[in-house]
């Protein structure tokens, strides 16, 4: 597997984002108001979003490219350079009518306490002059990943995968909201248990869960639905039938970034020749690994192989 992961070429589509950290001690609660106090003693910036599923792609050493808006701004800046770091191949649009998304979460003793939001929707034209790229880049891509966070960024995202379906890539796609019609046409999806109730509705049992969501993937024309279920590990609905994944996790410590090392990890099996239950298999077993990790990490070749 280690073969096929290295000869894929993965091209990530979506919402990048800024993921800062700041870290420190509590030890007394404030005069002003009956919330902690933290001491920041250290601070850390990662990539997040679909930065953070290319930088997951990249770690298991898939040729990997990665296409968004940023903005023209320090945090954009910084986005490029962890990028070029990570050894990630980059296409991204300055807009400078917009402010990169950053999520900055505050860490008291390895305990999240607050997370703060920055975050604008991308202008129209930017996103027009996305769609002609990702058409250009089409012709050197074994699989998609579109990594839909909600901001803005995959407006034209039917187009998008019209267009890898015409050139015969396979696309994966990280669901958002409740129209999942935008996603018709892709070659898999993969919601978390939350985001599947908010289409289908609430399920009473294995068996109706297993009607919902194969209705749902006849009904969007998708050659498969993976759904994510925590500890409950992972479902896959197909054609063929139905597959249980048991959960991988030994530890849950921070569950921030699971779905992107999922889906990165996904995509770079199924891009290098892999069969689809085994690609699963392994991704599974990454986004274990992962949730061991403080904050958006990846997994490495070491660690999954």
């Amino acid at each position: 597997m280690l073969t096929a992961a290295r000869k894929s070429r993965v091209l990530v589509v979506g919402d990048v984002m800024l993921d800062r950290y700041w870290f420190g001690d509590v030890h007394r609660i404030s005069p002003e108001a009956p919330v902690p106090v933290v001491k920041v003693e250290r601070s850390d910036e990662r990539l997040g979003g679909a930065a953070n599923v290319a930088r997951n792609a990249a770690a298991l050493g898939a040729q990997t490219t990665l296409l968004s808006v940023v903005g023209d701004d320090e945090p954009g800046q910084t986005i490029k350079r962890l990028l070029e770091a990570s050894g990630i191949r980059t296409t991204l649009h300055v807009d400078s009518a917009f402010k990169t998304t950053i999520k900055l979460r505050v860490i008291g003793r390895q305990q999240q306490l607050l997370r703060i939001d920055f975050e604008e929707t991308p202008s129209h034209e930017v996103l027009t002059g996305k769609l002609e790229e990702f058409k250009r880049l089409l012709k050197d891509t074994d699989i998609v990943i579109l990594s839909d966070y909600g901001k803005g960024g995959l407006t034209h995202i039917a187009d998008m995968i019209a267009a890898a379906r015409d050139a015969g890539v396979m696309i994966l796609v990280d669901p958002k909201g409740e129209d999942y019609a935008r996603y018709a046409g892709a070659t898999m999806l993969t919601p978390n248990r939350g985001e599947l109730r908010q289409v289908v509705g609430s399920w009473t049992s294995d068996a109706d869960l297993k009607l919902r969501a194969n209705a749902l993937r006849e009904k969007l024309g998708l050659d498969a639905l993976l759904l994510t279920r925590s500890e409950e590990g992972m479902t896959l609905f197909r054609r063929e039938g139905m597959l249980n994944f048991d959960a991988q996790a030994r530890e849950v410590f921070d569950v921030s970034g699971a779905g992107d090392t999922v889906i990165a990890t996904l995509g770079v099996l199924l891009g290098g020749g892999v069969g689809m239950p085994e690609a699963v298999g392994m991704a599974n077993r990454a986004g274990g690994i992962v949730v061991g990790k403080l904050g958006t990490a990846v997994v490495t070749p070491e660690e999954l192989f």
